[in-house]
């Protein structure tokens, strides 16, 4: 088939799948139904083979059932939405907020911090920027802050749920690239490739997230010193002592490090990680509720999640399968010790959320977001396997080929597609629709994957976050409901904008920035 021949079905296929979304088709049906459509078609034409179709079941099996990497998918989604039901970030905002309330645009930076914490524990831009929004929206305005300058804020913080990890982009970036990766070094004759992990992006994306952090906050005191009726200084009540804020702050703080740091470090597998990540969140979230109820219950609660951290630091010491030493028999003992421990407060903590009604609404809400990723995977699974039916990967590299600028020019085309397609369509379905067709053919190529996966992920964060249709702004509008203007959400984002193509632009001509951490941790 030429080129020419090749590129009609293709070009229909994509057709297909824009009208039916245009259509208000679900994503994941409109992927599927849009496939086996046009295969169908094909066949009758003769420019598709059904037989292909054939390995519908396998793919989806070995994409959805069997794959390491997203079974961590739910369990990740279960630890945010526990820590944002339980209203933990509520605690850390205003606990930031009396810190730094009497600085110029101290509120501003305390959204901010609060913002990357709460991202580096949900992943999820929708729950933070809403969460952001009913909680520190309300305090901004009524101490006389712009509202604009507070609609930026939240709308900036929010979205670094999109690169801090880990976050779910993160987690679904990596398995694509991977098999992109591996899809193209088997083309070019190289058939033991080194496999790309989820700690690498992991560890790829800290260091531009947190400089993103860093330099909203130097913005936004830059801004109040310029212009001090933008954020003037406030005092929210007393200052809190050093327990309180250590209480709230360290324990959390110590289970997304932890979470973290075993995955880049290559303690735990990611699943694992995010196993103990949820039951750590459990155990917070219950915390939370049952704090002024029975002192028994918190300090049993709080001896859980000492033996989970224990049992964690136990774990990647030793095998705890096969001890043999005197040393390894008495770490075992202790893990037993810390395993009857956490397994009663485990049980403390699942009747203090199911009796205030918590436990359902947080599984339903995990249930819901995690059915939807996984439904939208299957739907692109299948549309994958028709467009290379058709032959789309090779009509995909054959127009990255005669872009101008070599490889460098086709990753700039295929970031402007991402950024046009982030006001559109939800991360998942980009991740899921356009890096399998794209990713293959651009790291072909003398190009680093986790410079490329970062890369994307900022531009999608980038995505999100501009007007008109940034779908952080439309979370905000929605929850800001009439406190302020959309004029003024539009113009709130602006320098944060700005400032997230700064570091896009850092990234994109300084590799290092999102390489150097990953090299360093594989020695």
């Amino acid at each position: 088939m030429s080129g020419m021949e090749a590129a009609l079905p293709v070009v229909g296929l994509l057709a297909c799948v824009f009208a039916s979304l245009l259509a208000g088709i679900p994503v994941a049906f409109a992927l599927a139904g849009s496939a086996l459509a046009c295969a169908l078609l094909g066949s009758l034409t003769g420019t598709f083979d059904l037989f292909l179709l054939n390995a519908i079941p396998s793919r989806i099996f070995g994409t959805a059932m069997f794959n390491e990497v997203l079974t961590a998918v739910p369990l990740f989604i279960l630890m945010g939405v526990m820590l944002e039901r339980s209203r933990l970030a509520e605690d850390l905002l205003s606990i930031m907020a009396a810190l730094f309330s009497r600085l110029p645009a101290g509120l501003g930076v305390a959204v901010t911090i609060v913002g990357t914490l709460v991202a580096a524990s949900t992943g999820i831009v929708g729950a933070t920027v809403v969460a952001m929004a009913l909680i520190a929206l309300p305090v901004m305005l009524k101490r006389g802050y712009d509202p604009a300058f507070s609609a930026g804020s939240i709308c900036a913080a929010g979205t670094l749920g999109q690169i801090i990890p880990p976050s779910i982009v993160l987690v679904f970036l990596a398995d694509q690239l991977s098999a992109a990766y591996q899809q193209a070094q088997r083309a070019a004759g190289h058939f033991a490739p080194e496999p790309i992990s989820i700690g690498d992006l992991f560890a790829g994306a800290l260091v531009p997230g947190l400089l993103l952090a860093i330099l909203y906050g130097l913005y936004q005191v830059i801004a109040a010193r310029l212009k001090p009726g933008l954020a003037p200084p406030a005092t929210i009540g007393e200052t809190p002592g050093w327990r309180r804020v250590v209480g709230s702050m360290v324990v959390p703080l110590a289970l997304m490090a932890s979470v973290l740091g075993s995955i880049v470090a290559g303690i735990a597998t990611p699943t694992e990680a995010a196993g103990v990540g949820a039951f750590g969140a459990m155990l917070l979230a219950a915390r939370r509720v049952l704090s002024g109820g029975p002192q028994l219950a918190r300090r049993v609660i709080d001896a859980g999640l000492v033996s989970l951290a224990l049992l964690v630091v136990i774990g990647a010491a030793i095998n705890l399968r096969n001890v043999a030493t005197g040393g390894e028999i008495a770490l075992f003992t202790l893990a037993c010790i810390a395993a009857v421990a956490l397994a009663l407060a485990a049980l403390i903590a699942l009747h203090a959320l199911y009796r205030t009604g918590l436990l359902f609404a947080i599984a339903s809400s995990a249930a819901r977001f995690s059915a939807l990723a996984f439904t939208i995977l299957i739907g692109a699974t299948i549309f994958t396997l028709v467009f290379r039916g058709f032959g789309g990967d090779g009509v995909v590299r054959d127009l990255l080929d005669a872009l101008p600028g070599g490889t460098m020019g086709a990753v700039f085309f295929v970031s402007l597609a991402i950024f046009a397609l982030g006001f559109v369509l939800d991360f998942i379905e980009i991740v899921f629709i356009v890096l399998p067709v794209v990713a293959p053919a651009i790291l072909a190529g003398d190009v680093d994957p986790v410079w490329f996966g970062v890369l994307v992920a900022l531009n999608l964060q980038t995505s999100f976050l501009t007007p008109p249709f940034g779908f952080a702004l439309f979370y905000f509008r929605g929850a800001a409901g009439e406190q302020v203007r959309t004029a003024d959400i539009y113009r709130g984002v602006v320098p944060f904008i700005v400032i997230q193509l700064i570091v896009l632009l850092l990234v994109a001509f300084v590799p290092q920035i999102a390489t150097w951490l990953p090299s360093l941790l594989r020695g």
